[in-house]
């Protein structure tokens, strides 16, 4: 196998991973030929990653439609994912008092290489999430709060490293793109400690966050709510009242957790 360009990537691997995202993607399953076209390979090769995946378990091949779809494998990463993200209980509890609190959806959000996803949700009929801010979910820093925040705390060439990678793409037709007024958000985040954007990542709908540290005062996550635009500017307040303190609380709690995992706790 060679040597992915001098990176330390091997190509065939990346080259599976490509035909795994590709057919992840797709509303169904996909014929080899189109999998070869679209991600620029020869059939040969394609024939030959597809297999590698089927005997993986990560794709299967439906004889019958003469097409590939996803394997029982990727489900079973899937679950290994949310079980190594998982909020500690105590982080969980405080997600909740949140919840009660600021009267709506409240995550938990962990920091993972540059990248912040979500740990924990806790939610209700009378307060749901938004939909596609599920377990695991980690996708446009640039248009959520807990992403704004992680924007805000890396360090410049890490930022640009990330706005580079996931760039800057309008999720509605509110969400900042443009690059100087991104900045200054982030600017005036790390100046006050908090986060929030309003229509940027779904119509008519806003997320607040606050950032979680740990015992070093090291930026590791971050508590947020979602909620209607309309009551975020009428209960601005008491939201942010109850998201602040639920950081404050989710730090002492990551920290104790960190303490007890490590036998430091005394």
């Amino acid at each position: 196998m060679s040597g992915g360009k001098g990176t330390g990537v091997l190509q065939s691997v990346e080259r599976a991973m490509r035909v795994l995202d590709h057919i992840a993607s797709a509303p169904g399953p996909v014929q080899a030929k189109h999998v070869a076209r679209d991600l620029g390979l020869t059939l040969p090769t394609t024939y030959h990653l597809l297999t590698t995946l089927v005997t993986g378990g990560y794709l299967v091949h439906l004889a019958d439609e003469r097409a590939y779809a996803l394997g029982h494998r990727v489900d079973d990463l899937a679950r290994g994912l949310h079980r190594q993200i998982a909020a500690p209980p105590e982080v969980q509890r405080v997600a909740s008092v949140v919840h009660r609190e600021a009267q709506a959806a409240s995550y938990y959000a962990t920091l993972r290489d540059a990248e912040m996803i979500v740990a924990h949700v806790a939610e209700c009929p009378a307060h749901p999430r938004i939909r596609i801010l599920a377990v695991g979910f980690h996708e446009a820093p640039h248009a959520t709060a807990f992403g704004k925040l992680m924007l805000a705390t890396l360090p410049v060439d890490d930022r640009e490293a990330v706005l580079e990678h996931t760039g800057v793409p309008a999720v509605t037709a509110g969400t900042v793109t443009d690059r100087g007024l991104l900045l200054r958000q982030l600017r005036q985040v790390r100046g006050t400690g908090l986060a929030v954007e309003v229509d940027e990542f779904q119509d008519g709908l806003s997320c607040m966050a606050a950032p979680v540290t740990d015992a070093a005062g090291r930026f590791v996550g971050a508590v947020a709510v979602s909620m209607p635009t309309t009551r975020l500017r009428s209960d601005r307040w008491s939201v942010e009242r109850a998201v602040r303190l639920g950081a404050v609380r989710a730090t002492r709690a990551v920290s104790l957790n960190t303490a007890a995992r490590t036998g430091r706790l005394t």
